[in-house]
């Protein structure tokens, strides 16, 4: 191993010296089990697979209650006929059954939106923690340039009273070391703020679910495979092909649906009419009324609709046309899959390639630049200015070098995210 890069383990193996580090799978597990915005669409879920069994009611039986009396005026009062009926529509043309499917593609279509709301949720989580790691390296570079130029000012002050070198040199170490003092603080609080931004998708605040945690950012990239075998899982397994699939489905059983509601429901009625009798009498003006013996009368009848409304076909004409554009959102989604795969694995190679310059060699010639004109510095052969300049071009190369590792991870969940896999860093 080279000195660089065992500089570099070194370097990145530091903060994590003395802590524990937290994964970033355990950190997207942690955000699956406490994500507040994951748990209330979830209830969608439950909301769906409730409505199920709404579907699956009958329509309720009516219950009528009727009561008649002759007013024709005798010495006795008539009695009460009780007209009791029962009556109930009869579901026709499969509604039960259509309602029931169309409820059970609801539920899919609802599940298959969490997953797509979990996806955006591991690209949030993902992208936090990326910038989580990459600010607080940045802080840790500046911070080790802040010891070197701290070590030059005391050198400086040293080399001034054996007047080695001038007033102006010790000042402007001086100056150079106040300055980057700014930059230093301004790293840090870019790292805090990274550090708060952890805790949305968690829904609790990262510290008090994590205490004292480090991140572990040794990033691994994603391995990947060729497009004929990427493509097809993403076409399976990605969220809004899955979720406009499901809608296809929905859209289909509600047309459906519409189609079986056309049909008209007849309903039933069972009814009795009972009377208890009364015996002879005579009425007002003294003419004889003749009496009624008890009598019980069971009807059954039944009423069709007579179905003029089902001449419009508009509502069936509306259901189609959600299912053709259901269709066409499909292939529109396919299609960006498909898209988005290349795009991402495109993007991935290009992020390594430049990982890769940077590792294997802008990081070791910028050093071997710093260590070169460090010790001719020290001997003398070189200005503080020259050093400087090869100090702030180490840093420039530093930042890029942990710029592309972010971007190596973000380019590899990217692509994660793109075939329908849950991503790993």
């Amino acid at each position: 191993m080279t000195r660089c890069n065992l500089l570099l383990a070194a370097w990145l193996l530091a903060p994590c010296a003395f802590a524990a580090p937290l994964s970033f799978e355990s950190y997207l597990s942690a955000v699956e089990s406490h994500s507040l915005e994951l748990q209330a669409q979830q209830e969608g879920i439950t909301s769906a697979k409730a409505g199920i069994g709404i579907a699956g009611l009958r329509p309720d039986p009516e219950f009528t209650l009727g009561a008649t009396r002759e007013t024709v005026h005798s010495v006795g009062h008539r009695p009460v006929t009780w007209n009791p009926a029962i009556s109930m529509a009869i579901e026709t043309g499969g509604k039960r059954a259509a309602r029931v499917k169309a409820a059970r593609s609801n539920v899919a279509l609802a599940e298959e939106t969490v997953a797509g709301f979990r996806s955006e949720l591991y690209a949030t989580a993902a992208a936090a923690y990326t910038e989580a790691c990459r600010t607080r390296d940045v802080a840790a570079r500046k911070e080790h340039t802040m010891a070197a130029l701290s070590k030059v000012v005391e050198a400086n002050v040293v080399r001034r009273k054996a007047g080695d070198v001038g007033g102006i040199e010790l000042l402007q170490s001086r100056v150079e070391r106040d300055q980057f003092q700014a930059e230093l603080a301004q790293a840090r609080s870019e790292a805090q703020g990274a550090m708060l931004e952890l805790s949305p998708p968690l829904g609790r605040q990262f510290d008090a679910l994590f205490p004292e945690a480090q991140l572990a950012c040794d990033f691994n990239a994603f391995a990947g495979g060729d497009t004929g075998t990427l493509v097809p899982q993403a076409l399976r397994e990605r969220s809004d092909v899955r979720i406009a699939r499901a809608t296809l489905d929905n859209l289909r059983d509600g047309a459906a649906l519409v189609r079986a509601n056309r049909a008209v429901d007849p309903t039933v009625t069972l009814g009795l009419a009972a009377v208890r009798g009364y015996h002879d009498g005579i009425d007002a003006h003294g003419a004889p009324v003749e009496g009624s013996p008890r009598s019980r009368a069971l009807s059954l009848s039944l009423a069709i609709p007579i179905p003029l409304s089902r001449r419009d076909k508009g509502e069936v004409v509306q259901a189609e046309a959600g299912v053709t554009q259901a269709m066409l959102a499909l292939r529109q989604a396919e299609l960006k899959a498909e898209t988005d795969v290349r795009a991402a694995q495109l993007q991935l190679r290009t992020a390594q390639a430049r990982l890769a310059r940077y590792r294997d060699g802008v990081l070791l010639d910028a050093q071997k630049v710093v260590d070169g004109i460090g010790l001719s510095y020290v001997k003398g052969n070189a200005s503080l200015l020259e050093w400087l300049a090869a100090q702030h071009s180490a840093d420039d190369a530093w930042q890029g070098y942990l710029q592309a590792r972010a971007d190596v991870a973000i380019a590899s969940t990217r692509l994660q995210l793109a075939i329908g896999q849950r991503p790993r860093l």
